[in-house]
């Protein structure tokens, strides 16, 4: 294994607000023979007509200043008369181009230009994270050669950011050798692509790759709905302050307790969140409800499992949840709801959340009823057990879970 550390280990936020030299980003004149070459040199068969910049930008690429310290290079490019990519209905995709070398950093330009891209530039690895900060760019065709910052040190710095590790970063090179290769891939670069440029891969790759990072924005996009729409049922209902909070630190722990896999680890989590989000349709008088409630209202009330599971479903994402949203409410030996599994039958992390999900409600305090200590709680859930209703083996895993140290106490 190739070991690599960065040069570079500030944030994105320091890179954007730190001090770098003004001749960092040069302004840069290209005229129109230039890009006219590169595109012959490309092999490529277009007419002069579709590569004519606008009069008033025929100075080349204007440059826009990014800050006080040095100019960024978003450039006016020659677009294709269909400006929309084939494939995207909405706005055009951004493509951020970033090479110290103009001329093949302009190949690049034209090309994609021509496809219907928006195409931002930049000349430095400095710049890139600037502009990645401002433009939120849906892609980047990285350099891997540059001087100060190069691609390995821009790719890893990206990759690491909440805001931006969703970008793909296709590196250009032209270095061929495995090496190389393994290190783009450690710090994180999703694909490869050699100069010269073949335009039809090139396209390809690009079109592919915005396309996947659009798709996984919806899928974040609406991940962060659903969170969303949680968090305001859990303060729709006062009574039950942070249980959430508690339930998705109690599971990690006690799924990692159970040497869960990281994916298990991570449904309990988000079950934790989303195990009560079908609560989003019963009634205020019902959900609300301070007395008991009677059977019809019970009845109304067992729904929101399947309300639940019926929100998240669409969701790939959510399928190891969904059993979780689903069966939390079934019982050992069958007489819980809404499906009255028994057994094994209940999906095996229905029943780990189940065991923290109970032991944080014993342990909160309610209006109807003081918090229970540790000890009581323990002994309502294992007289419980002895009834039927829960997996004896993993109750008492928990019970050592509880009693193993003081991690419970710190959630």
């Amino acid at each position: 294994m190739v070991q690599w550390k960065s040069k570079y280990t500030q944030s994105i936020k320091q890179v954007a607000s730190g001090s770098i030299p003004a001749n960092i980003v040069q302004n840069l004149d290209v005229n129109q023979s230039l890009i006219l070459q590169n595109i012959e040199d490309s092999a490529i068969d277009l007419s002069q007509h579709d590569l004519i910049l606008d009069q008033g930008e025929s100075s080349s690429l204007k440059n826009n200043s990014v800050n006080d310290n040095y100019n960024s290079l978003v450039v006016r490019t020659p677009q294709a008369k269909n400006s929309i990519v084939d494939g995207f209905d909405s706005e055009a995709p951004k493509v951020l181009v970033v090479d110290d070398h103009a001329a093949s950093r302009m190949t690049a330009v034209a090309l994609l230009a021509l496809e219907g891209y928006e195409i931002i530039e930049a000349e430095s690895g400095y710049a890139a994270v600037e502009l990645v900060t401002q433009k939120h760019p849906d892609l980047i065709l990285l350099d891997v050669m540059m001087p100060g910052m190069d691609g390995f040190e821009v790719c890893q710095l990206l990759k690491q950011d909440e805001q931006t590790r969703l970008i793909p970063v296709i590196f250009i090179t032209a270095l061929n050798d495995r090496r190389s290769r393994i290190q783009g891939i450690e710090v994180g670069a999703d694909d490869f692509i050699s100069k010269p440029f073949d335009r039809v891969e090139l396209a390809a790759r690009v079109k592919s790759l915005v396309r996947q990072k659009r798709l996984n924005e919806d899928l974040d996009h609406a991940e962060k709905v659903l969170f969303s729409i949680a968090q305001a049922i859990e303060s729709r209902d006062p009574n039950t302050g942070d249980h959430c909070e508690r339930l998705v630190k109690f599971g990690k722990a006690f799924g990692e307790h159970l040497n869960c896999s990281r994916t298990q680890i991570r449904d309990l989590m988000w079950g934790g969140y989303l195990h009560d989000i079908g609560k989003v349709g019963i009634p205020d008088a019902v959900l609300l409800k301070c007395g008991k409630l009677t059977n019809e209202e019970w009845d109304i009330m067992k729904q929101h499992v399947v309300i639940g599971e019926k929100i998240c479903q669409p969701l790939r994402s959510m399928r190891g949840v969904i059993p979780i949203i689903r069966h939390h409410h079934e019982r050992w030996n069958g007489s819980g709801y809404p499906d009255g599994l028994i057994g094994d039958n209940i999906p095996y992390l229905a029943q780990v959340f189940q065991m923290v999900d109970i032991f944080d409600a014993l342990t909160s305090e309610r209006p109807y009823k003081k918090a229970f200590t540790k000890e009581k709680a323990l002994s309502i859930m294992a007289e419980e057990t002895l009834n039927g209703w829960r997996n004896a083996k993993l109750m008492q895993q928990f019970t050592e879970f509880v009693n193993s140290g003081n991690e419970w106490r710190k959630l």
